[in-house]
């Protein structure tokens, strides 16, 4: 039977504690001239390079190696999605960028990193308080790394995107050099805030339009507004009436296969539907020991209903992912949580493995660390399949007020503006766990960086088509499988 059958907890903990580790503290001094000779080590114009190595890896194969762990019937969808587009490919692609900035200069500072900082991965969330916030949304490859390389990759995306819209070249310039110089001043004013503020900095969406306001058009507030108030309304209540409906009585999640399968259609032969459910609530009350006290509580106070396999995004369609269907006081409301697959970051044959034995713990840390505000119901969890394979997921409410920037309408003036917020937010996430005081030393106060990553943003977009190219020409030679449209 394929391995995307319904899993159970493993009777271990869900977690392992990360390793002690020894701090040393510098003074500011100490830290802005360690930035210095990192900038002396690794010049900053040295960072627009990009070139292919002889001995590149076919990016086919890095797809192909990927696979091996994907369900195997999902892998054709996910193929087809990365098809559609040089953009759509660089979303799925987190893999083959990795292997090349591997290659590429290394400023010698870490931070914890997104590992997929493309434009797609921010976008609107609501916090424990109800408060509409823009940050960060994926974080299945965070890993401690170079902090250069999610500056990288948000810079490219914009490129590959702003070619995708038709912007001309001056004009996708000047969205990169917005992101990078916003990253770079924003990194400058973090350097000197006390540690306590830069761990409660957050952007909030009503100070954006408070900045809209000064700078962007009429039109402009208004699509933004629009984009929020759309926002409001995806939660777990929006979810459960476009997902669900009444059989026999009861509430259950809709089929629409293969890109949702309800998890009864999923079943091995053999198994009933009540042995199966009853593993899922078993893994739901084991999930609920990774949070904190108040939210099992809350948690408690609802019961599972129902489960479905659901694809979800690019570059992770064929990894498990799930829904899972609660109800609390009755059934006006629901609750709707994602449980996602979490493998081996794609970072960490690069800058070495995580501390985390568990990959959803892996993801879950990362989050807590770069996020202003998490997800109260964010968790993880280890289930071992009805195939003996033992596999790591992570836990969050599938909707929760989320919302993102519709970038196929951008002009490339609102680009500019979307590429600002998404450089102050990398820099504030950064902040959080990297020495800014020796990332602002390093970038310095002119905009040699900014320069050089708009050049390198160039050559990697050029790169990119090539290897969406070869992703296209491996399809058309039967080499690959990909099912389009879905």
């Amino acid at each position: 039977m394929p391995d995307h059958r319904p899993l159970q907890p493993v009777a271990s903990t869900p977690g392992t504690p990360a390793p002690a580790r020894t701090v040393t503290h510098l003074t500011p001094a100490e830290r802005v001239a360690r930035g210095k000779a990192a900038r002396n080590d690794t010049p900053r114009g040295s960072h627009g390079r990009w070139a292919p190595p002889d001995n590149r890896p076919d990016p086919v194969a890095l797809l192909e190696e990927q696979a091996a762990s994907r369900v195997p019937e999902l892998v054709p969808v996910r193929y087809g999605r990365m098809m559609t587009s040089p953009f759509a490919f660089f979303r799925g692609a987190a893999l083959i960028m990795a292997s090349d900035l591997a290659a590429a200069p290394r400023s010698g500072l870490r931070a914890q990193i997104c590992g997929d900082a493309h434009l797609s991965n921010f976008g609107l969330f609501a916090s424990p308080e109800r408060h509409l916030l823009f940050d960060i949304n994926d974080f299945d490859e965070t890993l401690p790394g170079p902090w250069e390389w999610d500056v990288k990759r948000l810079a490219a995306s914009f490129e590959v995107a702003g070619r995708e819209r038709g912007f001309a070249p001056t004009a996708r310039r000047d969205v990169i050099v917005a992101a990078v110089a916003e990253y770079r001043e924003r990194m400058k004013q973090l350097a000197t805030a006390r540690n306590l503020d830069v761990w409660y900095a957050r952007i909030e969406v009503e100070a954006l339009f408070a900045e809209l306001a000064v700078t962007a058009t009429k039109k402009q507030q208004a699509r933004a507004r629009a984009t929020v108030d759309k926002a409001r309304t995806r939660d777990s209540l929006q979810a459960f009436s476009k997902l669900t409906h009444v059989v026999d009585g009861e509430r259950r999640i809709v089929s629409d296969a293969p890109l949702l399968v309800p998890i009864e259609d999923l079943l091995p032969a053999g198994r009933v539907r009540d042995e199966v459910e009853d593993e899922l609530r078993g893994l739901i009350r084991s999930y609920r020991r990774t949070l904190e006290t108040d939210r099992r509580e809350l948690l408690e106070g609802f019961r599972y209903v129902h489960a479905a396999r659901k694809v979800v995004g690019v570059g992770s369609v064929g990894t498990r992912a799930w829904i899972l269907l609660l109800l609390g006081r009755d059934e006006q409301d629901p609750l709707f949580l994602q449980a996602k697959e979490a493998q081996e970051s794609v970072l960490e044959r690069f800058v070495g493995t995580s501390r985390y034995a568990n990959h959803g713990q892996r993801v879950v840390a990362g989050q807590r660390l770069m996020q202003a505000a998490s997800d109260i119901f964010l968790g993880w969890q280890r289930v071992t399949g009805l195939d003996g394979q033992t596999r790591d997921f992570y836990l969050r409410q599938l909707r929760d007020w989320k919302g993102s920037a519709d970038i196929d309408a951008m002009p490339a003036h609102t680009m500019a503006l979307y590429a600002k917020m998404c450089g102050a937010t990398l820099a504030r996430a950064h902040a959080r766990s990297g020495d800014r005081i020796a990332i602002a030393s390093y970038l310095g106060s002119g905009d040699v960086f900014d320069r050089a990553i708009a050049d390198f943003a160039v050559a990697y977009a050029d790169q990119n088509e090539r290897d969406h190219q070869a992703l296209l020409d491996a399809v058309a030679s039967g080499r690959l499988e990909a099912r389009t449209g879905l």
